[in-house]
């Protein structure tokens, strides 16, 4: 008889298998359920790009990264480097280094430096280095003197070498020198210009005919490496280049990355009826995100004035059938005796910060603490060389020279870097504002900075500014603006004993705004006019600039959180009523709104009360409400109203996308957007209820309103492109909605304060998400698998305990 041979099949193994592998699906991470918007945030579109082997220096090893190059809107983004030489002299950059300047141009193969943004910087590491060009240094370079500028609007190019019509100190982005450390790495954080802040540049503006699909222009950024060898291959030991980046021997090294930029024109459907709104500049960034999907959802386009918010509550109160309007403020509108009511309708949730940009010997700094009493002598013009450079003034002769060389400072940052030179004054905006009483207020809730400004020394014997001494900034809880009242006069000498005064306010000039401070900081300037520079041709002498080094460069400015997250600085971490040093955030942000109390004006107004901002509360956070009258016709009160369920509802979502929340803002708590979605209601209805809870009446019919989403909802992606409203008076700021570069306190979507509501974001709108997709799949599979483990085990089991019972 023939045997029969049998394959032994490895059920056991296959089995464990089975239940091994059941476990590792179950293990393993899914998509979230809904995805946050990072389309156009910093890394995701990063490009890096290696260094050529130049004529006579070869850069070949250097690696340059631009952190952000798409998504682009007038903002800072971070550039790195690494692979470098180790940039030559202490501070006098004596080659190895990189210049970088932002340039336009149509060619797909890069610009030419007829279209760069180069040369407009009275602060020269060098001689020549602007757009003079030395032919006699450079075979490469044709026989002309200098590099015209010709820009993208169609305007006449530049006739001369310094030639300021387009850029010039105050406004150009250039970095003539950024410094390579040792260890052959480099950072900088680089100021793009969209076509609403530089119009010769026009990156962002629609190139496309009337009629056809949209098309910004997109732009370059261009770096050029600089080595130690002349352009005639002259190794310059420890002198200086003295040949311009645009000439033709280094242009030849230059690296470049194409720019696409948000479009800044031209997004709204024409023919629309137009909404003027109007009010602080805390929502400046957030509504010029917001338009892009409030004009194409809504049938308005909403134009924004950044403006006082006194001027904002004065033209809710004068508003008329004939002169609608919707204005934004942080104090509330007070309704006049017999007049019509006032609705306030929070829209956003964010706050004041001290931005700074401080160069020290190792990089930029990135950490600063601030007491309530620092920022009080700052305010004051207390430390003497910020009133004058000049010996003196007599009246403040035994305070600090500045900040850095105040104890009180270097005890709370004793990692502080030495700061070249002395750090220009403290950059405040012109003129009255909710925010600055908010930032007095902060001052006169700590006993310190309260007795300091009462004329009390600290206890290292440095006392207030006697001019500033006597105006009750110590007490008097309604004041908002930043005075600028001492009359001494410093002096500026010149060549051959000539000299001219200046004053307080060359030293130390406003800032035309919050995010004009922001630009300043970024660009490591104050714009004080403190230099004698003679006139020539008979003109007369006069003050100008004296725009300091690159290393050199330290600055601090009062801007908006928005702002500074926008430009990517670095800000203070605030002392608040606990004595604890907090930074804004997402969380820190809440945490604030959370020890606010209703106003006396409006119970259903929360006013910012730094004097209750304990444990995380970030002391300067402020809630911007939306006011508006219900004397308007029935068509702007149903528009304003989209425009608030717009703002609380898909507007709160964070993220980089037009029409969403950007970084700097906390989204709304709960309640919040519950009073919101109240006040549109009633503002639509044109009636309002005593109720500031924004629960509905459920004897009234019309409480329910239109709904949460109103005509001003939907799909809260964003709009493909961005930008200032057309023909709507134009948002500042720009007008696109993309993010700044990574900066402090970027809005932490996942983050919650430690006590008080949880932020509430638009909702995500019906379907399944990938995420719970493949959650549905995920279990099925480890039901099949676990199924089949148990089966591939029960049969040898069941065989098993059958052979045992056989006799």
């Amino acid at each position: 008889m023939t045997a029969v041979t049998t394959r032994r099949r490895p059920r056991i193994p296959i089995a464990v298998g089975c239940l091994l592998a059941a476990l590792v699906v179950a293990l393993l991470p899914i998509p979230p359920g809904s995805q946050p918007a990072v389309a156009a945030e910093g890394d995701s579109s990063a490009v890096t790009k290696s260094g050529p082997k130049g004529k006579y220096d070869d850069f070949s090893d250097l690696e340059v990264t631009v952190h952000q190059t798409q998504g682009l809107r007038s903002q800072g983004v971070r550039v790195t480097w690494e692979g470098g030489e180790q940039t030559r002299g202490n501070g006098q950059f004596n080659g190895n280094y990189l210049q970088i300047m932002q340039c336009w141009g149509d060619d797909p193969d890069g610009p030419d430096p007829e279209q760069c943004v180069y040369g407009g910087s009275a602060a020269v590491v060098a001689d020549g280095q602007g757009r003079v060009l030395n032919p006699s240094l450079d075979q490469d370079e044709a026989a002309r003197s200098f590099v015209p500028f010709r820009p993208a609007n169609g305007e006449p190019a530049t006739t001369q070498a310094f030639d300021y019509t387009y850029f010039g100190p105050l406004d150009t982005n250039e970095q003539q020198a950024n410094l390579t450390f040792a260890n052959g790495t480099g950072e900088t954080v680089f100021e793009m210009q969209d076509g609403i802040q530089a119009d010769y540049l026009g990156c962002g503006v629609n190139t496309a005919p009337q009629g056809r699909p949209a098309a910004p222009r997109p732009c370059w950024l261009v770096v050029v490496p600089r080595g130690i060898h002349e352009t005639n291959g002259n190794d310059i030991g420890f002198g200086s280049l003295r040949t311009s980046p645009l000439s033709a021997t280094n242009w030849a090294q230059r690296i470049v990355f194409p720019l696409d930029f948000l479009q800044v024109d031209q997004f709204c459907p024409e023919g629309q009826p137009e909404r003027p709104t109007i009010g602080t500049e805390l929502l400046t960034d957030a509504v010029t995100s917001w338009q892009p999907r409030l004009c194409t959802s809504t049938d308005s386009t909403f134009g924004f004035t950044s403006a006082a918010e006194e001027q904002a509550r004065s033209q809710v109160l004068s508003t008329s059938a004939e002169t609608p309007t919707l204005g934004f403020t942080v104090d509330p509108v007070e309704q006049a005796e017999g007049g019509p009511a006032i609705v306030h309708a929070p829209v956003a949730v964010s706050g004041l910060a001290f931005a700074f940009f401080v160069e020290g010997p190792d990089g930029v700094v990135q950490d600063m603490r601030l007491t309530p009493r620092l920022v009080a002598k700052m305010l004051t013009h207390s430390y003497r060389n910020d009133v004058s450079l000049t010996p003196g003034p007599e009246h403040i002769k035994d305070n600090p020279l500045d900040y850095t060389e105040d104890p009180e400072f270097t005890e709370l940052n004793p990692d502080f870097p030495p700061v070249p030179g002395s750090p220009m004054s403290l950059m405040v905006p012109i003129g009255n504002s909710d925010t600055a009483r908010l930032v007095w207020n902060w001052l006169q809730s700590d006993p310190e900075a309260r007795d300091f400004l009462a004329g009390k020394a600290d206890p290292n014997g440095m006392k207030v500014n006697p001019y500033f001494g006597e105006l009750g900034l110590d007490e008097n809880s309604t004041f908002n603006e930043y005075p600028k009242v001492d009359p001494s006069e410093g002096i500026a000498t010149g060549s051959g004993g000539a000299s001219l005064p200046y004053t307080l306010l060359d030293i130390a000039p406003y800032t035309a705004d919050l995010h004009d401070g922001a630009v300043r900081a970024r660009r490591g300037n104050n714009n004080r006019t403190i230099l004698w520079q003679a006139g020539g041709n008979g003109a007369p002498d006069k003050l100008v600039n004296d725009a300091p080094l690159p290393g050199s460069r330290a600055v601090m400015a009062v801007v908006d959180i928005p702002s500074a997250e926008r430009y990517g600085l670095p800000v203070a971490g605030l002392r608040n009523a606990d004595g604890e040093f907090v930074e804004p955030s997402t969380a820190s942000l809440l945490a604030g709104v959370d020890t606010m109390l209703p106003s006396s004006v409006d119970a259903g107004v929360l006013e910012p009360d730094p004097a209750r901002a304990k444990g995380q509360a970030y002391p300067l956070s402020a809630v911007t409400y939306a006011a508006a009258s219900v004397d308007q016709d029935t068509e702007a009160r149903k528009a304003y109203a989209e425009f608030i369920r717009y703002a609380a509802g898909p507007g709160q979502t964070p993220g980089l996308s037009a029409g969403e929340l950007p970084h700097g803002y906390a989204p709304l708590p709960a309640d919040l957007r519950t009073r919101a979605e109240k006040a549109a209601d009633d503002l639509e209805r044109g009636a309002v209820s005593d109720d500031p809870s924004g629960e509905p009446d459920p004897d009234d019919p019309g409480a329910a309103g239109p709904g949460p989403a109103g005509g001003a909802g939907g799909d809260s992606s964003g709009a493909g492109t961005a930008g200032g409203a057309s023909g709507a008076g134009g948002a500042t700021g720009g007008g696109s909605a993309e993010p700044s570069a990574s900066g402090p306190a970027a809005a932490d979507a996942s983050a919650a304060p430690s006590s008080g509501p949880q932020q509430n974001v638009a909702e995500a709108k019906g379907g399944f998400t990938p995420g719970e997709i493949m959650g549905v799949i995920r279990w099925v599979l480890v039901g099949v698998l676990v199924l089949g483990g148990a089966a591939g085990l029960s049969g040898p089991i069941m065989l098993r305990l059958a052979h045992r019972r056989t006799p």
